[in-house]
């Protein structure tokens, strides 16, 4: 497993609102729900998105797919503007992405996938994406596009699983894409992957967090010298190796507290810590407060939602 497959497990379309939008000009859908990820991707026509932190509305067609960072509402429109009149928008909220229409040549046909997603693990990957990002279908995605179309019509058993996984495998596909074009400033780890020296010490991090690593041993895995490591994986991950896992580990404390009843010291023997001290201590020195303190603030943020 490399750090892209860890943050995006925890990315999913499950239970996400999910539908196909019809648009004639000047009309537009207004995205209000703050999902923290929206896919859009058009079936016929082409379309203008328009975005708080974006400073011009940006053009997505037939043969490109579109990922926007939430929570900040945004707009989806047959044309581009700079306002809107009242009459001229949808609102799409949870659990309802517009409504259908009859395709016609002059309409816009747009698919929509909006991700609700938890925890500090996908943050990671959410943090590393512009507001908008706009990529071309390439090989292995292009096919994906006719086939969800046709299984939004189908009444199939099993439809909206199959409809989740491919609207899954689209987003890996279209993420993927935009990290590999030299305009997307892809995250350190990101580029390190490819790379015969640090590559296999991430990847062996991300199997195993909680294995007792040690610089030695993570040059292993590598087949380097320590310090050739140590060297390398600062220059392109930005931290060096050590540094790194013990923020990979906290990130996954965080969401273990929050997702499970495992006490603190499950928690720091899970993640190779040989006592909940010597874990608490690191907890506090990555997010500020303690392994109990943040399981309290979770718990309280569920009650209140």
């Amino acid at each position: 497993m490399d750090p892209f497959d860890s943050l995006l497990r925890g990315v999913h379309a499950e239970g996400a609102a999910f539908g196909r939008s019809v648009l004639t000009p000047p009309g537009a859908l207004r995205f209000t729900d703050g999902a923290p990820l929206t896919l859009c991707v058009p079936m016929r026509g082409e379309g203008w998105i328009s975005h708080p932190d974006s400073d011009k509305p940006r053009l997505v067609r037939v043969g490109e797919a579109a990922t926007v960072r939430g929570p900040a509402p945004f707009v989806f429109s047959a044309e581009p503007r700079s306002s809107f009149a009242p009459g001229e928008l949808r609102d799409v909220r949870r659990g309802h992405t517009g409504t259908p229409g009859t395709d016609r040549t002059d309409r816009l046909v747009l698919l929509v996938g909006v991700y609700h997603v938890r925890g500090l693990v996908p943050q990671r990957l959410l943090g590393a994406l512009p507001p908008v990002l706009v990529v071309p279908d390439e090989q292995d995605c292009a096919p994906l596009r006719d086939y969800l179309d046709a299984q939004l019509d189908a009444a199939r058993p099993g439809r909206q699983v199959v409809l989740d996984r491919l609207l899954d495998w689209l987003l890996v596909c279209t993420l993927r894409d935009w990290f590999d074009q030299p305009e997307a400033e892809a995250p350190g780890w990101y580029r390190a992957l490819s790379d015969d020296t640090v590559g296999p010490a991430l990847r062996a991090m991300h199997d195993a967090p909680g294995r007792p690593w040690s610089l030695a041993s993570l040059a292993a895995q590598a087949g380097v010298s320590r310090s050739t490591l140590a060297t390398r994986f600062t220059a392109l991950v930005g931290e060096p190796p050590l540094t790194y896992l013990t923020d990979w580990r906290m990130t996954l404390a965080a969401d273990m507290l929050a997702e499970s009843t495992a006490t603190v010291a499950a928690v720091a023997r899970h993640l190779g810590y040989a006592d909940a001290f010597g874990f608490s201590a690191a907890f506090k020195r990555v997010h500020g407060m303690s392994p109990s303190a943040a399981r309290s603030r979770s718990s309280n943020g569920r009650k209140t939602n």
